[in-house]
Formats: C-alpha cells, sequence, structure tokens
C-alpha cells in the first residue's frame, strides 16, 4: 500500500510512520509536512537514513502546505492509495493567541485533502482527530462516539470542523472516510510545550514547572505506540464513515502527572509554579474506546508507569534534541504565556 501521511514529521505523525514501516515492510509512505515550529525532520532521522532515497524507497518526505491545492493533487495523483491526515495546528494556547491558523490549516487543508482524494479515488482516507472537540466533561462518564460535539476552544472548534466536513463527503459523495478521536498522547519526540515534555525538560533543567489553575484538570493519557496501533486498526479493518474512540483507560490530573515526574526524576515539589489558568481550559476528558476494542481487535499495549518511565529515560538520554527545540520562536512564545502567570 502507498500511504500519504501528512503533518509526519511532527510527534505522532512520525512515530506512525516509524510502527507502519517497522509492522508492514511492503507499504511504503510519502511525508507531506510544511515543517512549521512543531515539525521537525529530526523526528525521522533514522528511518531517512535506513530507507534510503530516490522514488523507490520505502519513505520519502516532501516539504509542502496540505493548503497547496495543486500541490497536494500531483501528489495523491501519482498512486496514493490511503491518507492519513495528521496535519493540524494543534496547541490549544496558540490558537487562543491567535486563532486564524488554525482555521485554514485545519479546516481549509482538510478541504484539499478530501477533494484530492476524492478525484483520485482514494481507498482509505482517515482524519486523525482529537477528544477535544466533544467539550469538557462532569465528574462521571465518558465520551462514546454519538457524544454530541461541543468544543470549548478555537484549537478543538477547528477540529470538530474538520471532522464534519470529514462526514459531509462520506455521506454526501461515499469517499470512504473514517475519523478517529484520540486522548491525551505521551511518548518520545513529544514537542515541548505540551505537559509532559514541557515539566520533564523544565526538571531536568531546574527549571519552574507551570502548572495551570488548581492543577486538577484531569486527562486520560495513552501511549503514542497504543495511538500508532488504533489508526492501523482503522486503516485496515474500519468502516468507511465511523468514528473511532481511542483511549488509554488511565485517567491522572495534571498535578499527579507533575508529581510522577518530580519523583522519577527526584526533583522537589518547590519546583511547582500555580500560575493563572488558561481561558475555556476543559475539566476532564474520559475516552470509552469500547467499540474500536470491540469491533476491531484492539487494546493497549503499555501501562502508565512503564510507558511514563521509558519516555522520561527518552527525554534524558535526548537533552540534545530537546535542547535544540526549546530555542527561538518556541522561547519566545513560552515566555509570552507563562511569563506574565
Amino acid at each position: 500500500m502507498k500511504i500519504l501521511v501528512t503533518g509526519g514529521a511532527g510527534f505522532i505523525g512520525s512515530n506512525f510512520i516509524r510502527y507502519m514501516l517497522k509492522k508492514h515492510p511492503d507499504y511504503s509512505i510519502l511525508n507531506l509536512d510544511a515543517l512549521t515550529y512543531a515539525g521537525n525532520l529530526e523526528n525521522l532521522h533514522s528511518v531517512a537514513e535506513r530507507e534510503g532515497s530516490g522514488p523507490q524507497a520505502r519513505y520519502q518526505f516532501v516539504k509542502g502546505d496540505i493548503r497547496d491545492v495543486q500541490q497536494v493533487d500531483g501528489i495523491v495523483a501519482n498512486g496514493i492509495e490511503a491518507i492519513i491526515n495528521f496535519s493540524a495546528e494543534s496547541h490549544v494556547d496558540r490558537s487562543i493567541d491567535n486563532a486564524g491558523i488554525f482555521v485554514e490549516t485545519n479546516v481549509l487543508g482538510t478541504q484539499v485533502l478530501l477533494d484530492s482524494a476524492l478525484r483520485h479515488r482514494v481507498q482509505r482516507y482517515i482524519q486523525i482527530s482529537t477528544d477535544e472537540v466533544y467539550g469538557s466533561l462532569g465528574p462521571t462518564g465518558k465520551f462514546t462516539e454519538t457524544t454530541p460535539i461541543a468544543p470549548n476552544s478555537p484549537y478543538s472548534a477547528s477540529k470538530a470542523g474538520a471532522d464534519l466536513l470529514v462526514r459531509s463527503y462520506y455521506e454526501t459523495f461515499k469517499l470512504p472516510a473514517l475519523i478517529t478521536r484520540c486522548s491525551n498522547n505521551y511518548g518520545p519526540y513529544q514537542f515541548p510545550e505540551k505537559l509532559i515534555p514541557l515539566f520533564i525538560t523544565n526538571a531536568l533543567t531546574d527549571q519552574q514547572l507551570p502548572l495551570y489553575g488548581d492543577g486538577l484538570n484531569v486527562r486520560d493519557w495513552i501511549h503514542v505506540e497504543d495511538h500508532c496501533a488504533a489508526i492501523d486498526c482503522v486503516l485496515q479493518r474500519g468502516t468507511p464513515g465511523e468514528v473511532y474512540n481511542i483511549g488509554g483507560n488511565c485517567e491522572k490530573t495534571n498535578r499527579e502527572i507533575t508529581r510522577v515526574i518530580l519523583q522519577e526524576l527526584g526533583k522537589p515539589e518547590a519546583l511547582i509554579r500555580f500560575v493563572k489558568d488558561r481561558p475555556g481550559h476543559d475539566r476532564r476528558y474520559a475516552i470509552d474506546c469500547t467499540k474500536i476494542m470491540q469491533e476491531l481487535g484492539w487494546s493497549q499495549s503499555y501501562d502508565f508507569q512503564t510507558g511514563m518511565q521509558e519516555t522520561i529515560n527518552w527525554y534524558i538520554h535526548n537533552r540534545e534534541w530537546w535542547t535544540r527545540v526549546k530555542s527561538g520562536e518556541y522561547l519566545d512564545f513560552y515566555q509570552r504565556w507563562y511569563g506574565h502567570r
């Protein structure tokens, strides 16, 4: 199978490419990424070295933007059988700072991909979405695939808009499109503006850990490789037109996550700094992933303790990677958001 992965230089996309090339020796992947601030080709350096280059290589990279109709169409016309769309502006804080780019990339970019998939009769289109489109949960219950969407941030609203477009292309044109909605991911190569890599790298350098509000917001955590395995299941066996929730059955407060990191690194809780909560901060997410487990046979392989230990060790042993990442634009953004809180 020849797959177009968009946004493959990012955290989840790069992990997915490594996972698929390892599991499916007969697959080839073209990675289309605009290399914005969170896209990093170092994430796939070992893959590029191993797979070689040229038109016959199993892995190829093309720098480009999913909003570019001509470029996308030229790629898809060249025998692409499946599109998996990871491309997205994805950080809630950045969407509050500037919502426009989120609408352009997450909604208009998705439309460009859908139109091209339709023109060239792509066999599978998978939209990688998020549990954040469902909004915020109370103290009990979990999101199911039939939970009404109720996004509370510009980021999640843009992802919800993209999901609705995908649904419409299935209903109107019968495009074989599917949607996955996953809970919070963690693991190697995650850009250090997200909670876990930010707090690990700050703790390693004895910097403060800026914890929003009271730190009791709850998220359902899943290791990125379990997420990749779930997407593969959807690619192989999912039913077109369906939504599949992917979760880790692992609810933790942000304060619990923070303490796990500090304990693993032997750092004091005095590094925690409670900061003013962000606008529209959802209180709790939790995913019911019964559907994908029962219908497609997927299950998690990582328990949280093992996954976190491996993740922390990865950041310990890859200091050069995150030191380079935490510079330039990232530091400007970090200061703008946390410096005055």
